[in-house]
């Protein structure tokens, strides 16, 4: 691929901080409605997976591996649309957000306002799409599909320990955030899809928890009378999840900041600039005389 159609990885952290600087000079209601629509984005391809999942019972039966790779072959759409249309999804701003502030590049408290109201617009948008677009649509209300919803609430939420939804809240958001660094880097469409797409499918593929993605299916699962409940969703996987992608993130975040953004100076984007300058010169192979 020509080199001029990538980002170098000190560029792509310069990026990434600019975003977040954007992100935090954003008004808060455009925040909002623009997680409101990531968290329909996302519930589309969460809807997209059941249907292949929850309407495979014989072939489940048979190879469950196959099925959870076919439906987390098609997941990643939903997070390829937040990203072209740059929506704002709660698991990548817990990556760039600590990034930035790291660097001064924005104010601490940006942290807790901006985390507060994506999840709250991810939350929005998520049960709007499952009570408009999944039951009252009916396409989620009878079976194989209403009885695998409700029978993946048990296995998602309520037969796991909390301390083991924490740690595939881990490697959920690690997948995510390197998934959205590969499209960062990316210049053109079709590779930003590419970037997006593997990791996503491999984490979909494992049943890692996404936070936002459990936003959608977990309350449908309560919409159509499952065992879990309201305070068990939000005591057990939305909270353990929502630490587990934090700390996720960092996996990506941390080294980033470590790595490639050592000569960041918050008075003004030039330094920067420069700082990812210098590291892609480091990074380049010397030319062939």
């Amino acid at each position: 691929m020509d080199a001029s159609s990538i980002l170098k990885p000190a560029e792509v952290a310069v990026a990434l901080v600019e975003q977040a600087i954007a992100k935090h000079n954003t008004r808060l209601d455009k925040t909002f409605f623009k997680a409101f629509l990531a968290g329909v984005m996302l519930s589309f391809g969460g809807l997209f997976d059941l249907i292949i999942t929850g309407g495979s019972p014989a072939l489940t039966a048979s190879n469950p591996g196959i099925v959870k790779v076919l439906g987390g072959f098609v997941f990643p759409v939903g997070l390829v649309m937040i990203v072209l249309q740059n929506f704002d999804l709660l698991t990548s701003n817990l990556m760039i957000f600590p990034m930035a502030v790291l660097r001064g590049a924005i104010p601490w408290w940006s942290i807790p306002v901006n985390w507060t109201i994506v999840t709250f617009g991810n939350l929005a948008g998520s049960l709007f799409f499952a009570a408009i677009f999944s039951k009252y649509d009916g396409l989620m209300v009878s079976d194989p599909y209403a009885s695998y919803i409700r029978s993946f609430a048990v296995t998602k939420a309520i037969t796991p320990d909390w301390y083991q939804i924490l740690i595939r809240g881990i490697g959920c958001n690690w997948l995510v955030c390197v998934a959205v660094w590969q499209a960062t880097g990316a210049k053109e469409t079709y590779s930003k899809v590419i970037a997006i797409w593997f990791p996503i499918w491999i984490f979909v593929a494992c049943g890692f928890d996404h936070v936002v993605a459990n936003m959608f299916s977990l309350p449908l699962s309560i919409m159509l009378h499952s065992e879990l409940t309201v305070d068990l969703y939000i005591r057990k996987s939305l909270i353990a999840s929502y630490l587990g992608n934090i700390i996720g993130a960092l996996f990506v975040a941390l080294p980033a900041v470590y790595f490639y953004l050592g000569d960041w100076h918050a008075d003004g984007m030039r330094d920067a600039e420069e700082a990812a300058y210098r590291e892609s010169r480091l990074s380049d192979p010397p030319s062939e005389k």
